[in-house]
């Protein structure tokens, strides 16, 4: 054999032997990043963080949804209660036997005590119950999915399969903090009295929470209208820099926020841009831009929890709600005559990049509330789960048609009519 022939043989084998270790590392990389997403996965789902303190300790929401005849206070909370409030059940734990009761309708969704076996089966979305070696309820605590998850209704309305990621629009985070018989904490760290908490709480509605009422104690707008916002997707975000309606960070830094300083877990977080008097009273008195707990319940959790979210893509509309030659019209007035993409732009439909309540012909009264004072552009993919309650952070916008008028109006845009129905159904195509 000639050296160049074993040369070249040699150079083949050493390709090979390059191309198999790289294949090996690949799937290995493969394999932890597939277990970090399962590790979020179940972060996201059933993880409190250790919440049950403020949840059941402070707020005794268990003694509430357990009511009297089961230990607790009140008339406690049923099923049909809890579904009126937005609360999801996970249809996939249910065992036969529940499934047939509730079906046969020997199982009761008026008694209180049917929420506790659904609590015990870890069928409630986002609400984990502990319980008792004799099956008492003992505390609550809430995960990340109670807001960024809802259910396909397959079983029925609110009962069905799990579909993370999708914004709880019926959700009413200020009914369900009313059941409290001990609002006191809350009103006290926003310096109100218990009545004038509840108000506010009732005037939030399905589908809206007021993160930042807990750091400004802003609860109302300058025109009198209640401060709160509407629960954001959590899907699609892998290519999205700024995972909030303002821009406060990316989507780690805001877990740690949310997961801290809202759901009350026990965790350790810092922010200097909260230790402002002036603009987070409420943040500064509270020492919430500089938490520290040990052991800290939070902070290594959420390197999987982002992975988890970035591996959930915005989810297609369903075939026969929107019109596709009119969407395929509105694509191209999308990208040139409404000038849509220069803003919503690449895969996400986002351009990350922060806007000053001008630019996009808004008030700022909600950007000012942030470090940045200014808007983030929103995502677009998966639009049509965003529908309930209105568009924009605070939901002003009714329709699409609306938000598709406004910038007409404020960028002077000479859309026709047929121009801005076409845009319209693109939208919905996303």
């Amino acid at each position: 054999m000639k050296t160049y022939e074993r040369i070249s043989i040699v150079g083949v084998l050493l390709l090979f032997v390059l191309i198999l270790a790289e294949c090996r590392k690949e799937n290995k990389n493969n394999g932890n990043n597939n277990q970090q997403i399962a590790d979020g996965k179940q972060t996201f789902r059933f993880d409190t963080y250790g919440d049950e303190s403020f949840w059941s300790g402070l707020l005794h929401l268990d003694s509430a949804i357990a009511g009297a005849q089961n230990g607790g206070y009140g008339p406690g909370v049923s099923p049909k209660t809890a579904l009126a409030v937005g609360l999801k059940v996970d249809a996939t734990a249910l065992p036969p036997d529940v499934v047939a009761g509730i079906q046969a309708g020997t199982i009761s969704l008026d008694d209180p005590a049917t929420t506790l076996a659904l609590l015990k089966l870890g069928a409630v979305v986002g609400v984990k119950g502990t319980f008792s070696s004799a099956g008492k309820l003992q505390a609550i605590g809430v995960t990340c999915a109670i807001c960024h998850s809802t259910v396909d209704n397959s079983f029925s309305a609110g009962i069905g399969n799990r579909l993370d990621g999708w914004p709880n629009r019926d959700l009413n985070v200020g009914a369900i903090i009313s059941l409290t018989d001990n609002a006191k904490p809350v009103a006290s760290l926003l310096h109100v009295d218990e009545p004038t908490l509840r108000t506010v709480l009732g005037l939030w509605g399905p589908g809206k929470f007021a993160a930042i009422l807990f750091m400004d104690g802003k609860a109302l707008k300058p025109d009198g209208t209640v401060a709160a916002n509407l629960i954001p997707a959590a899907f699609g975000l892998k290519d999205v820099k700024l995972t909030t309606y303002t821009g406060w960070g990316d989507i780690m830094y805001w877990n740690g926020f949310v997961a801290n300083l809202e759901m009350h877990g026990k965790g350790s977080f810092s922010d200097p841009r909260l230790n402002n008097s002036t603009k987070y009273p409420i943040a500064v008195e509270n020492g919430f831009f500089d938490v520290i707990n040990n052991p800290d319940l939070i902070t290594s959790k959420l390197p999987a929890l982002a992975a988890y979210q970035h591996s959930i893509a915005a989810p297609r509309p369903p075939a026969g709600t929107f019109d596709a030659t009119a969407a395929a019209a509105g694509r191209m007035i999308f990208t040139n005559k409404a000038k849509c993409a220069s803003c919503h732009s690449g895969p996400a439909y986002a351009d990350n990049v922060l806007h000053t309540g001008a630019e996009i012909g808004i008030d700022d009264f909600e950007a000012s509330r942030s470090p940045t004072d200014k808007y983030r552009t929103t995502p677009l993919g998966g639009l049509f789960t965003r529908s309930k309650g209105g568009y924009y952070h605070d939901g002003r916008f009714a329709t699409l048609n609306d938000v598709v008028d406004h910038y007409n109006t404020s960028m002077s845009l000479d859309l026709t009519t047929t121009d801005k129905s076409s845009l319209v159904e693109y939208l919905k195509s996303l």
